[in-house]
């Protein structure tokens, strides 16, 4: 049976939406976050827009510091990744925080849509959005992950209940995000999500994936080089700082073999967890038996909440 075609947000015309503060992290891409900053300058919510410039050496900067869009434009020392979103959302004044990076942006009426939600259910922490990748409009595999989650549905939450989503395609509660302690420094960039997502749902808050809401990306060819060992690093860090001690020796377990059998960027990757793991045991901070149960129901289903 075919499935019914999902519905944007509808645009809203008419005064701007305060609720909603755009936060954009960049990085040696003037041009790519120029045209982001121009698309939310476009939306009828023409909300505030908060843009963390992480060390570029081209002329991003100044760039940004001339566009209309970019309220504030903040450039800490050097790069910090995924932290750098940690940074707008301490600056933003709004309830809510949705974030862009510099090939990503919201559909008209999708961030109004996210904090009538956010208003609506007070438990919903973070609420992640269908993504449709490049002038095409093709749906992001994640999407179809996501929307087929096994975790059982939640009366006061929206959407379907997840434990990850696209770092450039969701709306956080801003007071949510903090408590949590937003994006975790050890992990830098690269699979920072599911993180979060452990830590929102030990808080207590939801998180959920709505396909009514819809984000826009547009990746460069090829994307940055060098990122899939951070992927694979990223994986075992966060089992090591959240989930019982024998998944992660099995995903270290794993790790070794691939980095053995020469799979790319495993070796590095293998080194930087090793070298990262005394940091990690320090921050370690096991989940509640609930939030646990959902990540093996996950694991069990080979999704993205990581292997068991």
């Amino acid at each position: 049976m075919c499935a019914e075609p999902v519905r944007e947000a509808e645009p809203v015309r008419g005064a701007p939406d305060d609720r909603v503060t755009v936060a954009v992290i960049t990085r040696d891409r003037r041009a790519g976050v120029l045209r982001t900053l121009d698309a939310l300058t476009a939306l009828p919510e023409r909300p505030p827009v908060i843009v963390v410039d992480n060390g570029s050496d081209d002329a991003t900067f100044a760039a940004l510091c001339e566009h209309p869009a970019a309220a504030r434009v903040l450039r800490p020392h050097g790069n910090t990744g995924a932290v750098g979103r940690n940074l707008a959302v301490r600056q933003a004044t709004t309830p809510y925080v949705a974030f862009s990076d510099d090939d990503s942006w919201w559909a008209p009426g999708a961030l109004r849509r996210a904090a009538d939600l956010l208003d609506a259910y007070p438990r919903l922490g973070l609420v992640a959005a269908r993504t449709l990748v490049g002038p095409e409009g093709a749906e992001d595999p994640l999407n179809a992950v996501l929307a087929a989650s096994p975790l059982p549905h939640e009366p006061d939450l929206p959407g379907r209940p997840v434990l990850g989503f696209l770092g450039c395609a969701c709306v956080v509660r801003r007071d949510a995000f903090l408590e949590a302690g937003g994006y975790h420094p050890l992990l830098f960039f690269g699979g920072e999500e599911t993180l979060l997502a452990y830590d929102l749902a030990a808080a207590g808050w939801g998180v959920t994936y709505e396909p009514t809401l819809t984000a826009h990306h547009h990746p460069e060819p090829g994307g940055r080089d060098g990122r899939h060992h951070l992927i694979l690093r990223n994986e075992v860090l966060t089992l090591w700082l959240r989930r019982p001690l024998g998944v992660a020796v099995r995903a270290g377990a794993r790790l070794t073999a691939a980095a053995i059998s020469g799979e790319p960027g495993a070796r590095r990757a293998l080194r930087e967890v090793t070298a990262r793991l005394p940091a990690a045991l320090a921050r370690r901070r096991p989940l509640p038996p609930s939030v646990e149960r959902a990540a093996r129901l996950l694991d069990r289903g080979g999704g993205y909440g990581g292997p068991a």
